[in-house]
């Protein structure tokens, strides 16, 4: 079958270890299933593997994507959960967590096998591009705003790095649920889509803004954790999922932290049963992930390479 993988790694050039081509098909153990993948979404996290972040030589060639959406053996429309290992269904109770990629084989590729736990069905009303956003980037929006910030109707959250597919999740997801969101980006053209989207003010990166913040969800890491801290209210929140321009930033400002009783959280994708709450949550409100591009898997180095220079703004879908 045809899929998109990682023979080696680069850590300065993560694509020079990407290649397209014929695998081999899944491997099936007891109580997995086979998924027809109709759309698989491009995350940072296939970036950072290409990097040999979260994965060890021995396990190369491995085929890359965490996200998916598609048709099960028994002709369900699906999307899949790509946490494997969370409660033991399917791997044993002893195996402890990890992302699709991390230790089976991924999404980028005509079919994929996971536990059948891992698979819940896709509401007719989500497209199989949009649905195969979800797991991984809006999940974890969805996450770090409802349960690790706690943030409720009329809160206000700053979300730094507008364009990034967790940020763009989080400003739609926080404007549907009655949120007052504000954004940065160094992007002028970044920062006025974030106000199409909802975002209630959008500011050069590291600016004042106008009031202090009940939560700021921060995805960027050091560039911007000196201005997350900074920007929160005393007793405020800060969720970080992320650290994409490093995790050493010059100041960690400790004492702004402990002297304002700030609540540092940290967050990592999110369950079963918050991905169908997620589900719920677009079916009834209406709200659809944002997708920057729909691309044939056979192009996949394209989408790799527009996500590597962050010329993108929502998700980047591959469909093999």
């Amino acid at each position: 079958m045809f899929a998109a993988y990682a023979t080696r790694f680069d850590a300065e050039q993560p694509l020079n270890g990407l290649e397209l081509g014929d695998r081999p098909e899944p491997v099936v153990p007891p109580d997995w299933t086979v998924v027809d993948v109709r759309a698989a979404s491009l995350n940072h996290h296939d970036l950072w593997t290409l990097r040999g972040v979260g994965l060890g030589q021995e396990a190369l060639p491995m085929i890359l994507g965490c996200d998916a959406a598609g048709v099960d053996a028994d002709g369900n429309e699906v999307v899949v959960h790509s946490v494997i290992g969370a409660t033991g269904h399917g791997v044993g109770a002893d195996e402890r967590r990890t992302l699709l990629t991390e230790k089976y084989q991924g999404t980028f590729a005509q079919r994929v096998a996971v536990p059948r736990w891992n698979v819940l069905p896709k509401p007719k009303e989500l497209s199989f591009e949009e649905a195969a956003c979800l797991p991984t980037a809006w999940l974890t929006a969805y996450r770090m705003l409802f349960t690790n910030a706690a943030v409720r109707p009329g809160d206000s959250v700053l979300v730094q790095g507008a364009g990034g597919g967790v940020a763009t999740a989080a400003i739609v997801l926080g404007a549907a649920a009655g949120l007052r969101v504000f954004v940065t980006s160094r992007d002028e053209a970044k920062r006025k889509r974030a106000l199409e989207l909802g975002a209630e003010g959008a500011f050069e990166a590291g600016a004042r803004l106008p009031r202090r913040m009940d939560a700021v969800i921060e995805t960027v890491g050091a560039a911007t954790w000196q201005h997350s801290v900074r920007s929160l209210r005393p007793g405020g929140t800060l969720v970080i999922s992320g650290a994409t321009s490093g995790q050493a930033p010059k100041s960690a400002e400790l004492n702004r932290i402990f002297f304002l009783e700030l609540r540092v959280v940290g967050s990592t994708m999110g369950s079963k049963e918050e991905l169908a709450s997620l589900l719920s949550f677009c079916t009834a409100t209406g709200v659809r992930p944002l997708i920057d591009t729909v691309l044939p898997l056979e192009r996949a180095r394209e989408g790799f390479t527009r996500l590597a220079h962050g010329d993108i703004f929502g998700k980047i879908v591959f469909t093999p």
